[in-house]
Parts: C-alpha cells; sequence; structure tokens
C-alpha cells in the first residue's frame, strides 16, 4: 500500500503544478451607440463583450464591466449595429457582365461573398443556383468574407412525383432553404403546376426544410400562403395586398421579402444611373462593368425592353404594399435578389434600406428588416441579425448613425464577421 501511494507522489505533483487551460481572450466593445437590431432603442455608451468569435454581454456601461485583462476597443462617437442580412441574394455564376455555369467556382463565389461583406452584408441567403463551391463555403468559417446559406437548384418539376424527388435530392446536399418559383415572368415563361409546387413545399416540411417562393402575382402569393410556404421572396407587384393576404401571413408568421432593387435593376440602365457618381458605390466598382452598362447600344436595348417598363410601374405597387404590410403587422425580411448582371452586391442593400425608408417604413424599421427580423424570417434567429448574449460577433461601426438618417450606412468604417474583421477601406 505504501509502495502504491509512493508511485502516486509524483503524478500528484505533476498534475497539480500544471497549467491551467487558458480561456479564450476577451474584446471589449467600449463607448459606442449599440442599435441591437430588435427594434429597442440604442443603447449610448455601451459595451459589448465579445469571446470566441461570439457575443457573450452587452448592454450600458453602468451594468456590463469590462474583465481585468479584456482588449478594449474604443467606439466613443460612433455607432454598432449588427452585420446586415441579405434574406434574398445570390452568389453563383455571375462574373461582371457575363453569366454561366463556368463561373460557378469557388474562386468566383469567394469573390462576391467577400464584395457583399466589404459593405456590410455579414450573411448571404443565396436562393437558387448554388453548386459544389457554394456548399462548401457554405460548410465553412467565413474569413474575410459573408457567411452563406444556400439553396441549391430551384425546384424545377412540372409534375408532384419530379418536385419530391428533386427535394430528396436538395434535402441529401443538406441545403438551408429550397426555392421554388411560381411566376410566368409577364407572360415569356410556363408556370410550373401548382400541384407540383405544392407538393415541393409538403416534402420539405416532411425534410424540415424551410421553402422560398418567387412570386409576381397576387393571387399565386395567397395560394403558396395557404399551402405552407415560409417566405414570399419577391413584392407582390401586381395588385395590392389584401386583407386575406394580411391574415394568411399573419397566421403563421410568414415573411415577405420586398426586394424593390430588383425591380429597379431591370429598367435603371436605360440611361446612367445617379449612383454611378456615388464613391461609396465607385469604392468596389468593377470599371469594366460601370463602363458596358453605360454603354450607349445597351441602355437603349433596356429603353425598348417592354419587361423592364412593366417592373418599373410594379415597384410603384411593390412600395405601397411594403408599407401597407408593415402597418399591418407582416414580417419584413431586406432582400434584394443581387448577384445576376447589374444588380451589385454588397451596394443595392445600402439602396433597398432606402428604399424600405422612401416606401413609407422609419429608418430603425428597415434596419430591423436587415438584421434581427431577417435572421428571424430565415430560420436564424440568435444566430446572426442581432447584437445580443450568444449571438455570432457579426457587427458593423458607422461613423454616423443610420437611425437618424438611413443614409448613414455609406459612413461604414469596420466591418467583423464572427469576430474577425474584414478588411474595408
Amino acid at each position: 500500500m505504501l509502495k502504491r501511494l509512493l508511485l502516486l507522489v509524483p503524478l500528484a505533483l505533476a498534475t497539480a503544478g500544471a497549467p491551467a487551460a487558458q480561456a479564450p481572450p476577451v474584446t471589449a466593445l467600449v463607448g459606442a451607440t449599440v442599435v441591437d437590431g430588435t427594434g429597442a432603442a440604442p443603447i449610448p455608451d455601451a459595451v459589448v463583450l465579445i469571446r470566441d468569435g461570439r457575443i457573450t454581454d452587452v448592454g450600458p456601461a453602468s451594468r456590463v464591466q469590462v474583465p481585468a485583462g479584456a482588449t478594449r476597443t474604443d467606439l466613443r462617437g460612433k455607432t454598432l449595429l449588427p452585420g446586415f442580412v441579405n434574406a434574398h441574394g445570390h452568389a453563383t455564376v455571375t462574373n461582371g457582365l457575363q453569366s454561366g455555369e463556368q463561373f460557378n467556382t469557388r474562386e468566383n463565389v469567394e469573390r462576391q461573398l467577400r464584395l457583399y461583406g466589404v459593405y456590410g452584408l455579414t450573411s448571404v441567403f443565396s436562393l437558387g443556383g448554388d453548386g459544389a463551391a457554394g456548399l462548401a463555403l457554405r460548410s465553412e468559417a467565413p474569413a474575410g468574407r459573408a457567411r452563406l446559406f444556400v439553396a441549391a437548384e430551384e425546384i424545377g418539376a412540372m409534375t408532384p412525383e419530379e418536385a419530391r424527388k428533386e427535394v430528396d435530392a436538395l434535402a441529401a446536399k443538406k441545403v438551408d432553404w429550397i426555392k421554388v418559383r411560381l411566376d410566368d415572368n409577364l407572360g415569356a415563361t410556363k408556370k410550373l403546376p401548382r400541384e407540383a409546387v405544392t407538393a415541393a413545399i409538403q416534402r420539405a416540411h416532411e425534410s424540415k426544410i424551410p421553402v422560398a417562393s418567387h412570386i409576381f402575382y397576387l393571387d399565386d402569393a395567397k395560394y403558396l400562403l395557404r399551402n405552407g410556404i415560409d417566405l414570399i421572396a419577391h413584392s407582390v407587384r401586381d395588385l395590392p395586398v389584401d386583407t386575406e393576404f394580411i391574415s394568411l401571413a399573419k397566421g403563421r408568421d410568414v415573411c415577405y421579402s420586398p426586394t424593390l432593387m430588383r425591380e429597379v435593376s431591370t429598367y435603371v440602365y436605360e440611361t446612367t444611373p445617379e449612383f454611378f457618381g456615388d464613391q461609396f458605390f465607385l469604392k468596389y466598382a468593377d470599371p469594366a462593368v460601370v463602363d458596358g452598362l453605360k454603354a450607349p447600344a445597351r441602355q437603349e436595348q433596356v429603353r425598348n425592353n417592354k419587361a423592364a417598363q412593366r417592373y418599373k410601374v410594379g415597384l410603384e405597387q411593390a412600395s405601397r404594399n411594403l408599407k401597407t404590410l408593415k402597418d399591418a403587422g407582416v414580417r419584413i425580411a431586406m432582400g434584394t435578389d443581387t448577384g445576376p448582371v447589374g444588380r451589385m452586391q454588397g451596394y443595392f442593400e445600402h439602396l433597398e434600406l432606402e428604399m424600405m425608408v422612401k416606401a413609407g417604413l422609419t429608418p430603425m424599421q428597415a434596419i430591423v428588416a436587415a438584421t434581427g427580423d431577417a435572421a428571424r424570417c430565415m430560420k436564424q434567429a440568435g444566430q446572426i441579425g442581432t447584437i445580443a448574449r450568444g449571438a455570432q460577433a457579426d457587427y458593423l461601426v458607422f461613423a454616423a448613425s443610420p437611425v437618424d438618417n438611413i443614409r448613414n450606412t455609406r459612413t461604414l468604417e469596420q466591418v467583423v464577421v464572427g469576430g474577425r474583421p474584414i478588411a474595408v477601406r
């Protein structure tokens, strides 16, 4: 027995003398006015504590104590918001003024996600067209880019049986969302049969995957709401939304993503757009794209496009419907449908916020639609979109408050995703 005890003594001494495991360091953001993404009143002179890429506490300096040894970042005079969430974007097949599957590469998708990131979009839900590169990047921690969530291929089945098979294939890829389309592109294409769309929704829900839908017409939107859709991913643009639509949306807390800038993109290049002179845009714009969109032949083509003129009229109805729905209590998720040619990733999201305010929302309501509510609508509440305990440390620092003037989002100075900064200039 004595011999056994003597053998244990060195082990005990070694254990006692071993260094304790080091806890990850704490970063303390101090002095900023925090807009937390929930719609609550801004918190002046706030403290935000971050450990290992997540927020551990937030509140006024009078309540939140900075731990000894924490790294302090002084943000006095600045405004801090959650990173913006794009509930309807794309990061797939576009490269400059060209599109095609040959561009659906890791390098190109990463380039697009970096572009979103430098403009303050820290999470992007790519609703369709995602290939192997997007699926791989979705599963990796973001470094110098926006987070990515994917829907992969859009459902294109013409029968319920085919629709269920397509959903099963997407479920095997572990997509975040399923995307369906109930639209005829102003009569240019054939709509998917409603029964096929309904079968896709039902099968997706059996696999516990939410479903978003492209729409244009009020009647289609109401059909989808009656049959389980989880996100109306565009504005109703043909008619005013009615009490039935509002009741259906509120009954299941189905969110509505207006994508106003999608409409703008269809006609704005009929002339040289004003934003081509905005230095905030030009910081990251591709000069070749700008020059190409300014070409007289291209502008004439847009002017002669009947669909573009129809979408211009549709934007007016879309803006009125947005105000109606927000006033009625329908949850709004900021989205833009950026990614295709001419839909400027990262920058258009700032214009979207401005258009939402022009439509009648307050700056705070637009901000919540781009942060906390967008996250909730996309099934990521508590993870992204808010400055709150347990959330990812995705945040933006502004020189002036977007709550005071939504155009102040252009005073963006710093973007951080998961506690790691993205270089901005």
